[in-house]
């Protein structure tokens, strides 16, 4: 009998907030994932100073070479993130940029699956056209479908217990989670 073999995911958490939706989804992955699977938090992009190349060349920040090092180390990360503007936030996106440089890039060749959660009706579509750009050139292995795009979030939200309330949802991330599984296997073989 041939056992599948485990695999471990790390979470990217692209907002900053304390009482964050997608921070509350991110906390709910871990008991949606199917089992030989786990999930774990990375640190938060926050902890990252404004990319400038004469501060890399100081050397690189502790908590750039932690993060990077946790992906480097995942089957695959899941990318957390609000939409801000039409696009990703900033701290996410100065956290991609340094991890972009770090070497060996951590995340070319990691499979990756983006989830967005917005009060809006489009739950964040277009920051997941902005961040697969970004990854696209970072070679990194974007999961296509299914796409995870969590619109009128509020409502799927306890806003007391800041916990993924909406059972649709819930099954609808775990079968996401499921396919970043079967694509983290065959990148795997």
């Amino acid at each position: 009998m041939t056992t599948t073999p485990s695999l471990h995911f790390v979470t990217l958490i692209g907002s900053l907030r304390k009482t964050s939706i997608n921070a509350a989804v991110a906390r709910a992955l871990p008991a949606l994932a199917p089992e030989g699977v786990s999930i774990s938090a990375l640190g938060s992009v926050g902890a990252f100073p404004l990319y400038d190349q004469d501060l890399q060349e100081q050397g690189f920040p502790a908590p750039v070479l932690a993060m990077a090092e946790q992906i480097r180390a995942a089957d695959g990360v899941i990318i957390v993130t609000p939409e801000y503007n039409y696009s990703v936030p900033g701290a996410l996106k100065n956290a991609i940029d340094w991890l972009s440089r770090v070497s060996p890039q951590p995340l070319a060749g990691k499979p990756v699956a983006i989830q967005t959660a917005s009060p809006g009706a489009i739950g964040g579509a277009r920051a997941q056209y902005h961040l697969r750009q970004s990854l696209v050139f970072l070679d990194a292995f974007v999961l296509n479908k299914p796409e995870a795009m969590i619109g009128l979030a509020g409502s799927k939200v306890n806003a007391e217990t800041l916990e993924l309330s909406d059972s649709g949802t819930r099954e609808f991330l775990s079968r996401q989670i499921e396919a970043l599984a079967a694509l983290a296997r065959k990148v795997k073989d």
